[in-house]
């Protein structure tokens, strides 16, 4: 059975949500995720400071 994905601290930067999670092998991890339709964009860091400085210079291709 897999694991379920539990985010806690979830903030906005922009389009961009942040949202902190445990990975399968126990570890903190931070997941940026650009909410625009047909954006996509996603990526998991393992602080937060570098998933908000990724939020904070995502620039959507979809306008």
């Amino acid at each position: 059975m897999p694991a379920r994905d539990h985010f806690h601290s979830v903030m906005r930067i922009g389009p961009v949500q942040i949202g902190t999670h445990r990975d399968r092998h126990g570890r903190t991890q931070h997941a940026a995720v650009c909410t625009a339709d047909r954006c996509g964009w996603s990526s998991d860091f393992s602080s937060r400071s570098a998933a908000q400085l990724a939020a904070r210079t995502h620039r959507c291709k979809v306008r």
